[in-house]
This record gives C-alpha cells, structure tokens and sequence, in this order.
C-alpha cells in the first residue's frame, strides 16, 4: 500500500477541518503484534508502526490506536516489556506534533496481552517516560475479557478498578461495541449496539455515566448490510438522549417535590 501524497494529506486536513472533527483518532493495521518473540516479526512490526506514526502525524491526528500484542511463545511479562520497548523504538526520533499513541485493552482471546487493566496501565508506565501514551477501552473486549459493565454494579466496579490501575484521567477514548459472545468468553467478536449480550440497557447505562460522558465513544460494530455504521450511531444517540431526558424529569420530579 502507497502512502498519501502531500496533497492528499493536505485534502484530508482542510477536510477535518471543515468538518470540525475532533478528537481525530486513528487505528493501526492488527497485523502489527509489538510484543512478538519473534524478532524479525518484532522488527517488522516496530517498522510498521513507525510508518503509522508519521502518517497519522502527517494526517494530524491527535490520536493512534494500537492493541498491545501477542505473547504467544514467551510470558505475558516478557511480552509487556517488549511491547512497550518497541513502542518506544518506533516513535525514537519522530516529531509527533501533539499526536497520543493509546493502548487498547483486549478480549484476552488467544496469547493477547492487555486484557486487564493492569497490564494495560504497565505498558502505558514503561512507554509512557518516552512518549505520550494513555489508553483507549473497548466495551466488547472489557465484558469478554470479564469486566461486567453490562449491570449497574460491575459498571461501578469496572470504573473503580480502571481508575484504580490505569486513571481514568488516562482514558481519552472509548470503543463502544456490544458483544456477541458471552460474559468472560475471551472471544474478540463484535456486535451492533443493543443486539448482543451488553444490550441496551447496558449501554445506555455507559454513555451517559458522569464519569464517562465527556469522553469520545467510537463505534467499531459490524457492516453485515449498507447502513449498519449509521444505524448503531443512532442507535447510540437514542440510548444517550433517552437517559437524558429521564433524568431531566428526575431532576424536575426532586424540584417539584420540594
């Protein structure tokens, strides 16, 4: 694959700009795996990621998505210290202009590393004196990795333990997609919004908690037919403006009574 020319990055920003996009957040090809054993694999990735750097610095991204990567042949702690030693790698030398590398958080399905919040905030420490990093959470791969923030009270205690390892300070960008497979599962597989096993009272619950309502949601949910993306956007903003307008008559109910 060819890089953009000047003009076409040129395009792109004038574009983003007439739009008003922001935050704009990028993701990395899922071919890269920073964490590999394998250290012709590990080279290539490390050049690979470097090459998604500078474009979405050229792009003027002020985010870059990457999943943490494979232990596969060695231990998870093994592999979280080269993870963050290639992210550190890749960006060496590279004016990165304001852009933010996050670490997303993974089903746990295979030898991914990064299913717990801890590793993630381990990656995001020993990365983190070289270059800005932070973290991007999936609601998919928080409920199959075994976070239920699918009821109210996993909500509460998945918020308390993310803010407790990585701080929610950190968190600068929320995947939202509903799950297909169940509670725990480890399976990365996504579904449309209120169609899988987080649902829509589940969701509805997330988008417009306090603590996460001022944080960017990007949906990542399947295109099983045209319109898919823009259904599971409306679908969002229908459970965020339902929520809203229910605590509205809370709030009038409370005024009302007093």
């Amino acid at each position: 694959m060819l890089d953009p020319t000047q003009e076409e990055y040129e395009r792109f920003r004038a574009a983003r700009a007439a739009y008003r996009l922001a935050p704009l957040v990028v993701h990395d090809n899922y071919l890269i795996n920073l964490a590999s054993p394998d250290q012709a694999l590990r080279e290539k990735s490390i050049a690979a990621f470097r090459g998604e750097i500078q474009r979405a610095v050229a792009l003027g991204a002020d985010y870059l998505v990457t999943h943490p990567g494979s232990a596969r042949g060695t231990s998870p702690a093994q592999a979280i210290q080269a993870c963050a030693e290639s992210l550190r790698q890749a960006a060496s030398g590279l004016p990165l202009d304001g852009l933010t590398i996050l670490i997303e958080n993974t089903a746990g399905q295979g030898s991914a590393i990064g299913r717990t919040f801890e590793e993630v905030a381990e990656i995001i420490a020993r990365a983190g004196s070289d270059l800005p990093v932070a973290a991007c959470i999936d609601t998919a791969h928080c409920f199959e990795g075994g976070y239920a923030l699918h009821t109210p009270r996993g909500l509460a205690e998945t918020l308390r333990q993310l803010d407790s390892a990585i701080g929610l300070k950190l968190l600068r960008v929320i995947h939202a997609n509903d799950s297909k497979t169940a509670f725990g599962s480890r399976a990365d597989r996504h579904q449309h919004i209120g169609r899988g096993y987080i649902g829509k009272d589940g969701f509805r619950r997330i988008v417009c908690h306090p603590k996460l309502r001022s944080i960017p949601f990007i949906c990542e949910t399947p295109i099983d037919r045209p319109g898919d993306d823009k259904r599971n956007l409306r679908m969002m903003r229908k459970l965020a403006g339902e929520s809203q307008k229910a605590e509205s008559r809370k709030q009038k109910a409370v005024g009302n009574s007093e």
